[in-house]
């Protein structure tokens, strides 16, 4: 077959969590979830060059993630392996990141990364894998991947893996990092974390998405890392602020660039933070195809 070399400029945008309910815990000790994933346009960038040799080779320094722990690299020989056991002949690939996106922010910025991978390596190698199979792979990453996979926002439930294509309405957003990371782990092992949440219906939010809900994990969150209540309580005063997926990052939504420009003026400058505009579906929804009927 006749391979195309290289796909470069990649995005793999982050997410933002619009309401986020702990509604139970399995036995297995996972929990039971409710959300809202909104895609923003706000992303990391991925390079890809299909190699001669089967490596595949992150060619970028990423302080703190070792290549061997990277869901990037993962990913890459996750698709690799899957191919191989199906008889295709798979080469390698060189992968290089311009890495924008805080870890431990909350934004899904690794599970992106590895979504972006398996889009972007299933076209170079023409793998040929279906939307439904990428995503069946990418649950074997971690949970958020398949919404990423999915192409579109959704309502999410049970724990990250049943998704529901979602209308969201076409905000902009404030993101501050208040300069802290944190371990999801930690906070979902909180014993002081709400697990009881009542569950709601997806045309609950349809009905009424502006302040629906809350984030069960933020009040753990900014109790444990005081650096988020400050940036909670600094952009309350423009508005409901909000703490995305287990944190850091908080956000401020606004119907119109201009309100949201007027907020990201007035941020302090200890605190990293930018504006985003949402966004319907992933940039990297062409790379996809789902399967027939």
């Amino acid at each position: 077959m006749s391979l195309l070399p290289s796909l470069h400029h990649c995005p793999a945008p982050a997410k933002l969590n619009l309401f986020l309910h702990v509604t139970g815990r399995r036995a297995d000790g996972y929990h039971l979830l409710q959300s809202v994933f909104q895609l923003i346009d706000f992303a990391d960038e991925l390079h890809f060059d299909v190699s001669d040799d089967d490596a595949i080779v992150r060619v970028t320094q990423v302080p703190g993630v070792p290549p061997e722990a990277d869901l990037i690299v993962r990913a890459a020989r996750l698709l690799q392996s899957v191919a191989r056991a199906r008889g295709m002949q798979v080469p390698g690939a060189r992968i290089a990141v311009d890495k924008n996106l805080p870890m431990g922010g909350g934004l899904g910025g690794g599970s992106s990364d590895a979504a972006t991978t398996l889009m972007a390596l299933n076209a170079l190698w023409q793998t040929g894998f279906t939307k439904e199979e990428l995503m069946q792979m990418g649950v074997k990453l971690g949970a958020d991947v398949p919404f990423f996979l999915l192409g579109q926002n959704a309502f999410v439930e049970g724990i990250g893996e049943h998704l529901t294509p979602l209308a969201t309405p076409e905000n902009w957003f404030v993101v501050i990092h208040p300069g802290v990371s944190i371990p999801t782990p930690l906070i979902f092992s909180a014993p002081d974390l709400t697990r009881d949440t009542k569950a709601v219906k997806m045309l609950d939010f349809s009905g009424s998405p502006s302040g629906f809900g809350k984030n069960d994990l933020q009040v753990v969150a900014a109790r444990a890392f005081p650096p988020v209540a400050d940036a909670l309580k600094w952009l309350s005063d423009f508005g409901e602020a909000r703490m995305t997926g287990s944190g850091a990052c908080v956000f401020g939504s606004y119907h119109t660039e201009q309100q949201a420009d007027a907020v990201l003026q007035r941020v302090p400058e200890q605190w990293r933070s930018w504006k985003a505009k949402a966004m319907s579906t992933h940039p990297l929804a062409h790379l996809l195809k789902s399967q027939p009927g």
